[in-house]
């Protein structure tokens, strides 16, 4: 069994015009059952080293808390460079235990001012269900073409209430309305996560998508204010985080009628600008 998490940055709803969150993104990580209990070993061994085994009580890492500019929270009076290099060793973390990133990220701009001019299961201008949807496609590819043929996938969705409804009808639609060809027969089940603050799978999802954002929102120029060190930080993030992702363009749908589909996601989705590494260094 794989377990595959989705979380969230950016998301506004409806509001397409969001100066603070002009991009969205979602994914997060997955893994094997069988890696669950030594990436919890290890990640509770970064956070005593962190915190010089003083684990605040009830923590949860939050990317937002960890990242801000003075630290909020449990990582108040910490300085930057501990805080960003707590992060680096988190990222490098996923790569040493082979853990793999899925993620989608849109413009919402760009959302705004497309037309995907198809009747769906969901509204196509919501992102966060768009991505939602593609998330379904872009696992099952996964499990069924790079993890084996009897390997089967969980879902564990950041609960979102507002959401909850279409979600269903997603989940509805894409197992067992479309042509039986096509269904997402590897996923075998969805839940919620119990307790985020016990669940460090979860948090580092959350870490994941939020560096995603802010390196894409450097790239397309709504972050020229930050300091050269502050872009140069996250470009170094992603550059890790790309790493593990299986696929980067998109996984498309062969149903028919959705051609417009794949076309509208290559239209709307957000990726970084020409030559990245170079401009940043990496």
């Amino acid at each position: 069994m794989h377990f595959f998490y989705i979380d969230e940055s950016g998301d506004t709803g409806r509001d397409l015009s969001n100066p603070d969150q002009p991009i969205m993104v979602i994914g997060g990580i997955s893994l094997s059952d069988e890696k669950w209990n030594e990436t919890q070993r290890q990640y509770n061994d970064c956070l005593n080293v962190f915190f010089n085994n003083s684990i605040p009580s009830d923590f949860e890492l939050h990317a937002y808390d960890l990242l801000s500019p003075n630290g909020n929270g449990p990582f108040a009076g910490y300085s930057m460079q501990d805080r960003t290099e707590f992060v680096l060793k988190l990222l490098d973390l996923i790569i040493s235990r082979s853990h793999d990133v899925h993620y989608i990220a849109f413009c919402k701009e760009k959302i705004r001012t497309t037309q995907c001019g198809l009747v769906l299961a969901f509204n196509p201008s919501r992102p966060y269900l768009l991505g939602f949807d593609y998330l379904l496609t872009y696992i099952n590819w996964h499990l069924k073409n790079n993890l084996g043929r009897t390997s089967t996938g969980l879902v564990i969705i950041d609960e979102k209430e507002n959401h909850h409804e279409d979600i269903e009808k997603i989940l509805k639609n894409r197992r067992f309305e479309t042509t039986a060809a096509h269904r997402i027969k590897k996923i075998v089940e969805f839940t919620y996560p119990v307790d985020s603050q016990k669940n460090p799978m979860v948090q580092l999802s959350d870490l994941v998508i939020y560096c995603i954002r802010r390196f894409l929102e450097i790239e397309h120029g709504y972050r020229n204010t930050w300091t050269q060190d502050a872009k140069n930080f996250y470009a170094k993030c992603f550059d890790k985080i790309q790493e593990r992702v299986r696929r980067k363009s998109i996984i498309e749908r062969n149903e028919r009628g959705l051609t417009r589909l794949n076309e509208y996601l290559n239209e709307v989705k957000c990726t970084p600008v020409g030559q990245w590494k170079r401009k940043y260094q990496i």
